[in-house]
């Protein structure tokens, strides 16, 4: 992208959707209708562009975020194609922070699946205006009105139909899917196929379908009357609707969140995928359209409630001062390389700027276009609404804010689910310890949703990750791209700890430390709290006239918020906790270790006077499965402690929805298939945690 390119045509968009719906395979045909790409790429074929590295080749799914960058008619479009397998949900999630839009690509065969619905949460919690493309028109028991429907009732949505198919299913079928009608220009579109789709004609709507295009076409009309008086008084007056005005009033509605435009096609054959990226370009929003972001100014205090910090906006402007996130990092022995999204200002080459969030200055000596697995290097300034890379930054990670010196501002970071699966990996060696130690130190740092801790006692390593895919990448990457030599345990679950009852207790500090005699008193009251999505909850109330600095009290709440992560009686962190600090009691001799030292003795006291249940991690798991399978999978599935919620006929298959608990799900897959003679498939994701068995939490004991 030239560094002139205004701001109102930059489209910073994702694609996004449940695994196998078809997102790289868009993704690959948009770019090369774009030029980007003189080939086509096949994920079969391991040939994409977006998933370039060995392991997504070999697996053909993706697994990590891709940015790249292209013009489209008269914008410049970054498009980021994420993944679609619940184990690599924390890349959906980075990405959906920083962009302006999405594509949510559906499958017409499957619907709304389990996946789709994660990623439309993920996508309303960020308040992310997005579009629809109904893909794999062309696979028998497509069903395009059906995943309409879908739409409308699972994801709470307003779909706006645009384009309709023209037939379903294969060519062998008797009304094969062959092209679309486009709703508003009331013309079908064929695809030429020698071609490969970058060539397409425009005809008349055939007769034998000029009634439910009407039907469709009268449809559309009279939602767009619900978003616009001009409209509606056209269409009183029996006057014809300018197509200016209509495209006008979508997007419009498309930004407010008050639609989602529907598309249809094709990506495997070609058909359907440039009037969606016209779409895209025209009605997903530029950055001048998203609210100015919004973050805290560190050190300063709100003058109106000096309890609150001091906030400021920043609006996508290259005259404001500069401000960007960090939302992934790739690490590398030649360096980081960090992308982030500017909202304001502009960032040069060979700049300083600071990392407001560590309070630290860093370097920014290079600044890259991101194509993908290469990149581009820029010599002239990037700015607001951009998406770029840059090398070389050795103090942030993902989530930071980088900002103007002299003008700090520290944005909203990317809050990342929290690991159920773990597994044991030991070095055989003392020197491949030390190398396991930087290479976890790398993953880490690459991977929010990966973890790694030494057990002091056994100093065993334990792994922890998302799901068992994630963590057999991870062993895969451990041994084959580091070549690793380390054994590796089976996976395990990750359980958590809470408290049963509310208690009051004092926890103190009274002891010599070297010469000096050190003391303190923390007062805490320890409840059990389900009334935030936050794990651990940590308020101090003091009285006011209690004489106690800050910086006091705020060594009590971090010890306090450590402890509960580093485990309860099972050494599992704990959640579901509300620990409010009620007093601290001081002396002149009184300082942080003294403060500290109180705050862990309140809170190990609290812990054993409230008492702890074991929790165990439930997932959520929907099977689609052919008829004659399904009294088995439900009868296996009940042997799992698992609590079947529902089940419905979606086309030839039956959807079982069900709650499960993780530690009966190690090895499911196989066993699904084993009960369906390979025909069944399976999603599962985290979705809460509940006390565990009685013979569960004895086995710790």
């Amino acid at each position: 992208m030239a560094a002139t390119t205004p701001i109102e045509k930059i489209r910073n968009f994702g694609i996004i959707a449940h695994i196998d719906a078809g997102k790289t395979t868009v993704t690959e045909r948009i770019l090369y209708y774009s030029g980007y790409n003189h080939k086509v790429g096949s994920v079969d074929e391991g040939t994409t562009t977006t998933d370039f590295d060995e392991e997504e080749q070999e697996r053909g799914i993706t697994i990590y975020s891709a940015a790249v960058t292209f013009d489209w008619n008269d914008c410049t479009v970054n498009l980021i194609d994420t993944p679609g397998h619940v184990d690599f949900t924390a890349e959906v999630e980075r990405c959906l922070r920083v962009l302006d839009g999405a594509v949510v690509i559906f499958s017409a065969r499957e619907g709304v699946e389990a996946q789709s619905e994660t990623v439309w949460r993920q996508a309303d919690k960020y308040n992310v205006p997005r579009m629809a493309f109904i893909n794999k028109m062309d696979r028998e028991g497509a069903d395009f009105e059906g995943t309409v429907a879908e739409i409308e009732k699972r994801l709470s949505a307003n779909p706006l139909v645009l384009t309709i198919p023209v037939g379903a299913g294969p060519e062998h079928m008797p009304n094969p899917f062959r092209g679309t009608i486009d709703l508003i220009q009331m013309k079908m579109l064929v695809w030429d196929q020698d071609s490969k789709g970058m060539k397409y004609t425009v005809h008349e709507i055939p007769e034998d379908m000029r009634d439910e295009a009407e039907l469709w076409h009268s449809q559309m009309m009279d939602q767009l009357s619900m978003f616009s008086d001009e409209i509606t008084e056209l269409m009183l007056a029996e006057e014809e609707v300018p197509v200016e005005l209509i495209h006008s009033v979508i997007r419009d509605a498309t930004i407010h969140l008050l639609c989602v435009p529907v598309f249809c096609g094709t990506a495997l054959h070609y058909i359907g995928v440039q009037p969606m990226v016209d779409a895209a370009c025209a009605y997903l929003p530029s950055p001048l359209d998203v609210p100015p972001v919004e973050g805290i100014v560190p050190k300063e205090k709100d003058p109106h409630d000096p309890e609150k910090p001091k906030k400021a906006t920043r609006k996508a402007d290259t005259k404001e001062p500069f401000c960007g996130l960090v939302f992934k990092v790739v690490p590398s022995r030649h360096g980081d390389f960090s992308f982030i999204r500017i909202y304001s200002g502009t960032l040069k080459p060979g700049s300083r700027v600071l990392n407001s969030t560590r309070n630290e200055k860093e370097n920014v000596p290079q600044v890259y276009r991101i194509m993908a697995g290469h990149k581009e290097l820029l010599k002239d300034p990037v700015s607001a609404g951009d998406i770029v890379g840059i090398v070389g930054l050795n103090r942030t990670v993902t989530g930071d804010t980088l900002c103007e010196t002299n003008k700090p501002i520290i944005l909203e970071s990317i809050e990342f689910p929290e690991t159920v699966v773990s597994m044991s990996i030991e070095p055989d060696t003392a020197a491949e310890r030390k190398k396991l130690d930087d290479v976890l130190a790398i993953m880490r740092r690459q991977d929010p949703t990966f973890a790694a801790v030494v057990n002091p006692e056994t100093g065993q390593t334990l792994i922890s990750g998302m799901g068992e895919l994630h963590l057999e990448i991870i062993k895969h990457r451990l041994l084959r791209e580091f070549k690793l030599n380390v054994r590796v345990r089976p996976p395990r679950v990750s359980y958590r700890e809470t408290i049963r009852s509310a208690t009051e207790v004092v926890g103190e500090c009274n002891r010599k430390i070297g010469d000096t005699q050190i003391f303190a008193q923390v007062k805490i009251r320890m409840e059990p709290f389900t009334g935030s999505e936050k794990s651990v909850l940590v308020i101090p109330m003091l009285p006011i006239e209690t004489p106690c600095p800050f910086e006091l009290q705020d060594a009590a709440q971090q010890t306090l918020k450590e402890q509960a992560n580093g485990g309860g009686m099972f050494g599992f962190p704990l959640i579901h906790i509300k620990t409010t600090i009620t007093d601290i009691i001081i002396d002149e001799t009184t300082n942080e270790t003294a403060v500290n030292i109180a705050a862990a003795d309140a809170f190990n006291k609290a812990v054993l006077a409230a008492g702890v249940d074991l929790m165990e991690p439930i997932m959520k798991v929907e099977v689609t499965a052919p008829d004659e399978s399904v009294g088995g999978i439900i009868g296996d599935l009940q042997q799992r402690r698992s609590q079947i919620n529902q089940t419905y006929v979606r086309g030839s298959s039956t959807i079982i929805e069900a709650e499960a608990p993780l530690e009966r799900l190690f090895g499911y897959a196989n066993d699904v298939k084993s009960l369906s003679q390979g025909h069944a498939t399976f999603t599962m994701e985290p979705l809460t945690y509940r006390p565990a068995p009685k013979e569960v939490m004895e086995s710790f004991m």
